[in-house]
């Protein structure tokens, strides 16, 4: 498929708080491919993510408990969004190549992105969305997977709660959202929901009961950040990035640094523009060394 099927929410190229996407994607693929986490943990969320559409529904609620929710929780810049995206278009592929399903629908839910008047924190509005929108796009069939981005911020730890921040509205609104998880868990169960999290300790523990799956991705190791650098290297210049161990060796310095992928990968973007006016202007021509003195103005 090419292009973007969408609703008027939906801005091209991306998807947005409030939108309704339909996957595959074919450009979206390397949302998937070109995250940086654990082999293990990327077959992990593969997996859980088929198998909650495709089995999941013959389970007993009884026997097999399953919420069909996963959780990606970890610091800024570490490509969890991303990767929910990635996974949400992944699943679409395989579930279409086996031939269970032609589509999946894709909804993103991000309490920050929300205008007040579509998504307070409020329970009626919380309540409507989890029991009537949400049941109500997977009541056409297809597969629904839900990107509830920062979650902190839809189910806030109750116990923490300032009474300076209208807390019977914070408990209300986190009350909405687990009645409406755990409805959905048991009327509509072709709907998987992905949560990302920077701050696990915000995330109101009744709702951390109800996860299936709980991913951390961390920073990244020198390791990941070599392979960051390379295909940012390899995506400016369209050549290999040949150093001679040099490339090992600077992503040592940035994992050292506590660099995120979101910083790693941007010294290659360092490196072009705090070079010459006709590096900018042909930033294939970068090269290793290039890419070195970026690092070492960034960390000395």
């Amino acid at each position: 498929m090419s292009g973007h099927r969408h609703s008027p929410l939906h801005v091209e190229g991306t998807p947005t708080a409030g939108s309704v996407t339909i996957l595959p994607v074919d450009s979206w693929e390397d949302h998937w491919t070109r995250i940086v986490i654990d082999d293990a943990a990327r077959r992990r969320l593969e997996n859980f993510a088929l198998f909650s559409l495709t089995w999941r529904s013959r389970m007993s609620t009884v026997g097999l408990p399953s919420h069909g929710l996963l959780l990606l929780s970890g610091p800024p810049g570490t490509g969890k969004t991303t990767l929910a995206y990635g996974l949400a278009n992944r699943t679409a592929n395989v579930l279409k190549e086996r031939e269970h399903a032609d589509d999946a629908l894709l909804v993103v839910v991000d309490l920050n992105a929300f205008p007040s008047e579509m998504l307070g924190a409020t329970q009626r509005s919380l309540s409507q969305l989890f029991e009537e929108t949400l049941p109500g796009l997977a009541s056409r069939g297809r597969p629904v997977i839900v990107v509830l981005d920062e979650v902190e911020g839809l189910v806030v730890d109750r116990g923490r709660a300032s009474y300076e921040t209208n807390p019977i509205d914070v408990h209300r609104g986190t009350n909405a959202v687990l009645t409406g998880i755990d409805s959905i868990a048991k009327s509509s169960r072709n709907i998987v929901l992905i949560a990302t999290t920077n701050d696990l300790g915000a995330v109101d523990p009744a709702f951390l009961s109800r996860v299936d799956v709980h991913e951390h991705i961390g920073l990244p190791t020198a390791a990941a950040i070599e392979l960051m650098l390379a295909d940012s290297f390899h995506e400016i210049t369209g050549r290999p990035a040949d150093g001679n161990g040099t490339l090992a060796e600077l992503a040592e310095r940035c994992a050292t640094a506590g660099m995120d992928a979101r910083q790693a990968r941007k010294i290659i973007l360092r490196a072009v523009i705090n070079g010459t006016p006709e590096l900018a202007l042909a930033p294939d021509q970068l090269s290793i060394d290039d890419v070195s003195a970026a690092v070492h103005a960034e960390l000395d």
